[in-house]
C-alpha cells in the first residue's frame, strides 16, 4: 500500500458510521438487504484501491458478494430493480432522494453497474473512482432521513410494499 493512498481513509469513513440509533430489525427486509449490499460493494470497491487485490480483506469481501448473488434472487428482492425504475417514473421526487448509488446501479437507463463486484459508473472509463465519490455515497446511505425511510412503516418501505403487491 502506498503512503499517499487516500482509500484507507475512505474505508475509515465507512467503518466509523453507526446504526446504533436505529432498530435495523424493524427495517423493511428487502430494503435492508440492498442497503447492506450497497455498503458491501462500497467497501469492496474502495478496498480494491486501498489494498492488494488478494489481501484477506478483499478475498472475504468477494466471498460475501458471491454469496449475495443467489440471495438477491429470493423473495421480494427480485422486485427491487423494478421498484427503483417505478419510482423514477411514478415518484420522481422520491427517486431523487434515494442514494445516488442506488439510482445509478438499478436505473435501467444508467450504464452504471456492479462489475466483478466493483462499482463501475462508466463502463468505458478505466480511471479509479475518486475518494470524493465514496465519501458522498457513504454519507447518502447514512443520511438520517434515508435511514428512517427504511423502517417497515415508513415512506420508502410503504412504496416498496405497494409496488410489490402490484408486480
Amino acid at each position: 500500500m502506498l503512503d499517499d493512498n487516500e482509500y484507507p481513509a475512505v474505508l475509515n469513513h465507512l467503518y466509523e458510521k453507526s446504526l446504533m440509533l436505529h432498530d435495523t430489525g424493524s427495517f423493511n427486509k428487502t430494503l435492508y438487504f440492498f442497503f447492506i449490499d450497497a455498503l458491501a460493494h462500497i467497501d469492496y470497491t474502495a478496498s480494491i484501491y486501498a489494498y492488494h487485490y488478494e489481501s484477506p480483506k478483499n478475498i472475504m469481501g468477494g466471498e460475501y458478494l458471491r454469496w449475495r448473488v443467489d440471495e438477491e434472487k429470493k423473495g421480494d428482492r427480485t422486485k427491487f430493480k423494478g421498484f427503483i425504475n417505478w419510482l423514477r417514473e411514478n415518484h420522481p421526487q422520491k427517486f431523487a432522494t434515494l442514494p445516488s448509488l442506488w439510482q445509478m446501479i438499478y436505473d435501467t437507463e444508467d450504464p452504471a453497474s456492479y462489475r466483478s463486484f466493483r462499482i463501475v459508473p462508466d463502463p468505458d472509463s478505466k480511471s479509479p473512482l475518486p475518494p470524493d465519490f465514496f465519501y458522498a455515497v457513504i454519507d447518502e446511505f447514512f443520511d438520517q432521513d434515508f435511514l428512517k425511510s427504511l423502517y417497515s412503516d415508513a415512506s420508502l418501505s410503504t412504496l416498496f410494499t405497494t409496488y410489490s403487491a402490484s408486480h
